[in-house]
């Protein structure tokens, strides 16, 4: 296996099998928010949906989640990175934390940054997210503009404007 596929998707330099990966399989535990953060990430990147819902805080902001979208997202993506902005506390002696962070992707041929300042709080040992502020960025389109008589994009044979491009 090539270095390239082995790394890390949190962008830690370091390969999935000693990163991410254990913490997403639940083998470990994440020592700090940051890291539940970068393995949250990766789970998106890998499409693991039910460590993203497992890693939340309430079971009130479990019912909030929806699963279908949240898969959706995470699998017609096309995830570029993350950057990890700032952090507050977070540390194995503390019981809250802050991470503000970026996640840049491709969804439907525009790229997009997901800027948010995300809290954690550790819940009987656990790191857990607990609710985060989404910061507004600029949208880049990548590749032509769909126009409202092309086909969609999303492979459904209807007309742009009729389908994904009717909530546009």
């Amino acid at each position: 296996m090539s270095k390239t596929t082995d790394t890390c998707p949190c962008g830690s330099g370091k390969p999935y099998s000693e990163c991410c990966e254990p913490i997403i399989k639940k083998t470990v535990k994440a020592a700090t928010a940051e890291a539940l953060m970068r393995a949250r990430y990766t789970a998106y990147v890998k499409q693991e949906i039910d460590f993203i819902i497992d890693t939340c805080e309430h079971a009130e902001n479990i019912a909030e989640i929806d699963r279908k979208a949240t898969e959706d997202w995470s699998k017609t993506s096309t995830w570029h990175g993350l950057q990890i902005l700032h952090t507050e506390k977070g540390t194995e002696k503390d019981d809250e934390g802050i991470v503000e962070f970026e996640a840049t992707y491709t969804r439907k041929q525009i790229r997009d940054v997901h800027h948010e300042t995300g809290y954690f709080k550790k819940i009987n040992g656990e790191w857990l997210y607990s609710v985060g502020n989404l910061k507004t960025t600029t949208v880049r389109r990548e590749g032509k503009k769909i126009g409202r008589n092309d086909p969609c994009p999303c492979g459904s044979g209807k007309k742009y404007k009729y389908c994904c491009g009717r909530n546009a």
